[in-house]
C-alpha cells in the first residue's frame, strides 16, 4: 500500500520554523478495519478466548483451554483467539479437533507474525495495530473466555467490561477462567476499586468465575438461553 506523509509546521524557542514528516497511516488503518470486517462478517456467533502467548503446552491452562474450545464448538460456537501460541494455541486446537469454526486474528510484532497451525485458512487474520486487533476480537464476540495470562490479556478483559459497563457495546457473558489464578485481582478490586466507590457492587456481576471448562461453557450457553443470541454485526 503507498504510505501518505503529512509535513507539520511549528516555531522553537528561538521562533525559527521546524518542519516534521510523520506517516499518515489512516489509510492502512481503515484498510485493516474494511478486511476484518469482510472477513468475520461471515462467520457467525463465536466466543473470543484470551490468555497468555507464554503458556506452555503441558500448562493445565493449555489443556483447560482445550476442552473449553471444544465444548464450545459443539455447541455450534466458533472460537476466536490472538492466532499466536500459548493459550491462543489451545483454543484454535480445541475448535479445530472439535471440526468447529477456529478464527485466528494475529498481530504482528517485531516486524513479524506467528500464525498457529489450528486456525482456518480462511479464517486467518493479520494485523498491525492493536486497536484494530482488538475491535475485532470484541465486536464479532458473543463471549469472552478469559484464561490467565499477562498484561494484554488484562488489557482485552478490562476493555471488554468496560464496554459493558457504559454501554457501548451489548451485555454478554465475560468469564475469568481460574480463582486461583484471579482470586487476586478480583479482591484488590473489591478492597480498593469498590470500596474507593470507583466502580458500583453491580459491577462485579459484569464478569464471572470458573474453574471447569463445563462451568465456564454452561455459563454462555445458559445466558443464550435466557437472552436471544444475535450476531454483533
Amino acid at each position: 500500500m503507498k504510505e501518505y506523509r503529512v509535513i507539520h509546521a511549528f516555531e522553537n524557542k528561538t521562533g525559527q520554523e521546524v518542519k516534521t514528516i510523520d506517516s499518515w497511516q489512516i489509510f492502512k488503518i481503515m484498510a485493516e478495519f474494511i478486511e476484518g470486517f469482510e472477513k468475520l462478517a461471515k462467520i457467525g456467533p463465536c466466543v473470543s478466548v484470551m490468555g497468555s502467548a507464554r503458556t506452555p503446552k503441558e500448562n493445565k491452562y493449555y489443556l483447560l483451554t482445550e476442552q473449553i474450545a471444544g465444548l464450545l464448538a459443539k455447541l455450534g460456537y466458533g472460537v476466536i483467539s490472538g492466532g499466536g501460541p500459548g493459550i491462543m494455541e489451545a483454543a484454535n486446537k480445541g475448535a479445530a479437533e472439535a471440526k468447529g469454526k477456529s478464527v485466528g486474528i494475529n498481530i504482528e510484532l517485531a516486524g513479524h507474525n506467528y500464525n498457529n497451525e489450528f486456525i482456518d485458512a480462511d479464517k486467518m487474520l493479520e494485523f498491525k495495530y492493536f486497536f484494530v486487533r482488538k475491535v475485532m476480537l470484541t465486536k464479532y464476540a458473543q463471549g469472552f473466555i478469559i484464561m490467565p495470562g499477562g498484561f494484554g490479556t488484562l488489557d482485552e478483559f478490562f476493555e471488554a467490561v468496560t464496554l459493558i459497563q457504559t454501554g457501548k457495546i451489548a451485555r454478554f457473558p465475560v468469564v475469568l477462567v481460574g480463582t486461583e489464578y484471579w482470586a487476586g485481582l478480583i479482591n484488590w478490586t473489591k478492597d480498593k476499586m469498590l470500596s474507593e466507590k470507583n466502580i458500583k457492587e453491580d459491577d462485579l456481576d459484569l464478569f464471572r468465575l470458573a474453574d471447569t471448562a463445563e462451568d465456564a461453557v454452561d455459563y454462555i450457553d445458559k445466558f443464550y438461553k435466557k437472552y436471544a443470541l444475535k450476531p454483533n454485526f
